[in-house]
């Protein structure tokens, strides 16, 4: 049978084919969808997926929120104790306290590696030598990348870096194949820290989500299918709620750790990450991001190079907050207003960068699918981060050779007495770059002075991205940077940036937006220096491009990300600005509103562009330029009427010769209350279960005279509770014995301890609307349509519920329909 999504390969149980009858044709066949670019091309994209695609792309399979409700699951619930929490909390710490030592070793070996890489060409650049100096960045580079990209290409199993976008279609009910694999843990972790050291302009919050949740699962599920581990701890966890429960702790632990941001690592994963959210969660969560901050800062507060530097657990302001502000300055009315300009500046430049960057992603996925070998696809975009990296290394050597020399005393405010903090900030060579070397004396006043000077664009360039934003959201220093410095750099960081997002390395987008922001926003607070000069009294004291490049910065990064509530607790975590609370809020709603006037976000979009269904909160289609009002339709409209049912007892011959001839997910269980009563439904069981269930001979029994029959030995809860089988071969085996063998056509299996008999119903003539919301809501992977009788009438999956499908049949739906009554229909 095809599949309803052009772009989706093999599912081995795959429900998007669940129940439909084999030899009848699909409601909707996958080529119709491409007639459909006049309705919605941006909801296009999301299954224009071409043929050679597929065995890229990761096989999704929808998954149950809540466990099986049956017989067995009740059984194995009575041997666990309830109500009994300390071991969730004791994961929960555990969790972060792994996530935090995980942040930790990243920023520390991100740290060595670049300093390593610009200690050695130090002398180079001293003497104007740039050649020697590029050639030796560049292959420096060039070692990391390459072993950042093998890693993601031929280490990971799926053969491409996963991300954030990943992990929320996860969270939002898809499966999605090697995303918590030991391999994917380390080619990340590795890929993350040498492509950021490498001197691509990226960061590493996103790999840092991706392996905190990865950290998530593993400790929490104590078992390794790769690692052949399966350890008897903590069981009661290994099912979907909890495993997804520790998933978002350890996302949010991740996002708090790397920018030490705990409030805000919470609030991300409620805003942005998690479709399933309780306040008993939102405890945990909080719990776990204090652990991993805590964790984080604990160690670096005498770390620093990996070597013991003293004063373990004196935590330094300057080390504590990522982009220390010192100097808070008092708020003026007039300060919205270019606070208002930013925000507008945001959006347009944020849906201007998911634009570009969707489109380097779809050039990118059309030239490589294009190739037909494996190995030489994966090189070529091996290849493609080489190119990156070149041109990255290109513009960092050589373009702050066409910038001057600034004096450093001559940018400070001039009631500063003590500038011997100023040179500190300044004290590494490289900011110097070919600028004369340094000398200082002590004056008369008794106060050490320095002719130290630096090269303004090396400085935020050739520093990584961290160092730069620093100095960007500095206060009180209004000529530190010139128009010409910050346009350039702004110019090439952005395409750059653009670029490099998506390509074959493990990279995070938060440390180019925020430096993106920031370029901007100094550049309007350089204008506003232009016109009303460097103000003196506290009155005007808000007109400081500090100020500004902190606000552009939350402004793009809402621009791109749509991210509100989230963002601005974030922003005054990592620059502790309270002052600037208000200012950072209207800038982040503005960008929104902006943005969204253009197009999705940029995680949104690459949900789409990756083919990973995902249900948005609420259901929204378009028919002829209008919102249709999903209250005014029913379930039967997008049900699926052709549907396969078992029964309480089945033959085995009968049910392997289904489950060779189906790729269905699950099944609807009917049975019959009395003699001459019509079958109604009782429940569901899945395919993974049915399969499990044949591996056991000895509880197949011969047949009886009642329908109903029990079994002598019901197996356990834990035997037929698989995430996927064991030995796909040995079960094609058995199935093609239990269908030719005739002993097998006089033996039946009782489903009755296994079905699933608190599954969703809906009448056929339920609201669409409350349909949707109720599938969602509690995480279905199958809904099942019943008449008034409570027989089956048909079946609702994720697939029919996605915005194409749901358009397409709510269109033949009104297409049936008079057209005044289809006008109606519309809002």
């Amino acid at each position: 049978m095809s599949s309803l999504f052009s772009c989706r390969s093999y599912v081995e149980n795959g429900e998007e084919e669940m129940l439909i009858v084999d030899d009848g044709p699909d409601l909707i066949h996958p080529q119709d969808f491409r007639k459909q670019a006049s309705i919605n091309r941006s909801s296009l994209a999301y299954y224009r997926c071409k043929e050679e695609e597929r065995e890229h792309l990761i096989a999704h399979e929808s998954l149950d929120y809540l466990p099986s409700h049956s017989k067995a699951y009740k059984k194995w619930l009575q041997e666990k104790t309830y109500r009994t929490e300390w071991d969730r909390w004791l994961l929960m710490g555990l969790i972060g306290i792994a996530v935090g030592m995980l942040g930790f070793l990243t920023h520390q070996i991100i740290d060595c590696l670049i300093k390593l890489k610009w200690d050695l060409v130090e002398n180079y650049l001293k003497h104007g030598n740039f050649h020697v100096t590029w050639m030796c960045v560049l292959g420096s580079g060039l070692a990391m990348i390459l072993v950042s990209s093998s890693s993601v290409l031929f280490f990971c199993p799926a053969g491409s870096p996963s991300g954030l976008p990943e992990i929320i279609g996860y969270l939002n009910g898809t499966s999605i194949q090697h995303l918590f694999n030991i391999k994917t843990f380390l080619g990340t972790f590795v890929s993350c820290v040498l492509a950021v050291a490498s001197g691509l302009f990226c960061g590493p919050e996103g790999p840092m989500i991706h392996l905190g949740a990865i950290m998530g699962c593993g400790l929490s599920q104590l078992q390794s299918d790769t690692l052949g581990i399966r350890l008897p701890f903590f069981t009661r966890f290994r099912n979907s709620a909890d495993k997804r429960s520790f998933i978002t702790a350890g996302a949010g632990a991740g996002i708090a750790s790397v920018l030490r941001a705990p409030v805000g690592g919470l609030l991300f994963t409620l805003e942005e990450v998690s479709s399933s959210w309780d306040i008993r969660l939102a405890w945990q969560t909080f719990f776990c991001c204090l652990a991993a901050t805590f964790t984080t800062d604990l160690l670096s507060s005498s770390l620093y190079g990996l070597v013991y530097r003293g004063h373990f657990g004196f935590f330094e302001v300057e080390k504590r907050i990522l982009f220390w502000v010192k100097d808070l300055l008092d708020m003026s009315v007039l300060a919205f207003i270019p606070t208002i300009l930013l925000g507008i500046l945001g959006g347009l430049l944020g849906a201007l960068f998911v634009s570009l960057n969707l489109k380097i992603n779809k050039l990118r996925m059309q030239l490589f699918n294009s190739i037909p070998k494996s190995s030489l696809r994966k090189t070529s975009k091996l290849l493609e981060t080489v190119l990156i990296l070149v041109c990255t290394t290109t513009v960092t050597v050589y373009l702050p050779y066409f910038f001057p020399c600034t004096p450093v005393m001559s940018l400070r405010n001039s009631q500063l007495r003590n500038n011997s903090e100023i040179i500190e900030q300044f004290k590494r060579e490289i900011s110097e770059y070919n600028c004369s070397p340094s000398t200082s004396w002590i004056g008369p006043d008794g106060v050490r002075y320095s002719n130290q000077t630096f090269n303004q664009a090396a400085a935020l360039l050739v520093e990584n991205g961290k160092q730069g934003i620093t100095y960007l959201f500095k206060r009180g220093t209004p000529g530190e940077f010139g128009y010409a410095s910050l346009c350039t750099t702004l110019a090439f960081y952005f395409i750059l940036s653009c670029w490099t997002a998506g390509s074959a390395v493990a990279s995070g987008l938060v440390i180019p937006m925020l430096y993106t922001g920031a370029l901007y926003g100094r550049i309007i607070g350089l204008i506003l220096v232009s016109i009303f000069d460097v103000q003196t009294n506290k009155y005007g004291a808000w007109i400081d491009p500090g100020l500004f490049a902190a606000i552009g910065a939350a402004s793009f990064f809402s621009g791109v990300s749509r991210l509100t509530i989230s963002l601005t607790v974030i922003m005054v975590e990592i620059t502790n600005d309270v002052q600037s609370l208000l200012l950072i809020m209207l800038a982040v709603m503005v960008a929104k509103m902006v943005g969204d006037l253009f197009n999705a976000s940029l995680y949104s979009s690459l949900l789409k562009l990756k083919c990973i269904p995902y249900l948005d909160v609420e259901p929204f289609v378009c028919h002829r330029k209008k919102w249709l009002n999903l209250e005014l339709f029913s379930a039967r409209d997008v049900m699926e009427p052709r549907v396969r049912v078992l029964h309480l007892k089945e033959n085995i011959a009968s049910l392997a010769r289904l489950l060779r001839s189906t790729s269905h997910g699950g099944f609807p269980v009917v049975y019959r209350p009395e003699s001459g009563h019509a079958e109604v439904f009782q429940g569901t069981i899945k395919r993974l279960e049915l399969c499990m269930l044949l591996e056991n001979e000895n509880i197949f029994e011969s047949e009886t005279n009642s329908e109903v029959f029990s079994s002598s030995h019901p197996l356990s809860y834990q035997k037929i509770t698989v995430e996927k089988l064991p030995n796909l071969s040995c079960l094609t085996t058995l199935l093609n014995r239990y269908t030719t063998d005739p002993r097998y056509q006089q033996l039946f299996i009782n489903l009755e301890p296994y079905i699933n008999k608190s599954a969703m119903s809906v009448q056929a003539h339920f609201s669409l609307q409350r349909t949707y919301i109720i599938f969602r809501t509690l995480g279905l992977r199958h809904l099942t349509v019943v008449d008034p009788q409570n027989r089956v009438v048909g079946i609702i999956t994720r697939k029919d519920l996605m915005p194409l499908p749901l358009q397409e049949r709510l269109r033949l739906q009104l297409a049936s329909q008079s057209p005044d009554a289809g006008e109606q229909l519309m809002d």
